[in-house]
């Protein structure tokens, strides 16, 4: 019975999986931010790109 009760009261497994779920927002908001910085990147990259092959200088 003792047993029983220690298994019970034993919250690791609760640790664990609150960590797990720390780590999937971390995941989630980096995949979010690198999505956006991708596309702040590509857009800024296709205009500089643009700029040099019409000859354009902003100097």
């Amino acid at each position: 019975m003792k047993t029983l009760t220690n298994f019970i009261k034993d919250e690791s497994g609760a640790t664990a999986i609150e960590y797990g779920l720390i780590a999937a927002l971390i995941a989630v908001a980096a995949i979010v931010a690198m999505t956006t910085l991708g596309n702040s990147l590509k857009n800024t990259f296709s205009a500089t790109s643009s700029a040099l092959s019409k000859g354009v200088s902003n100097f």
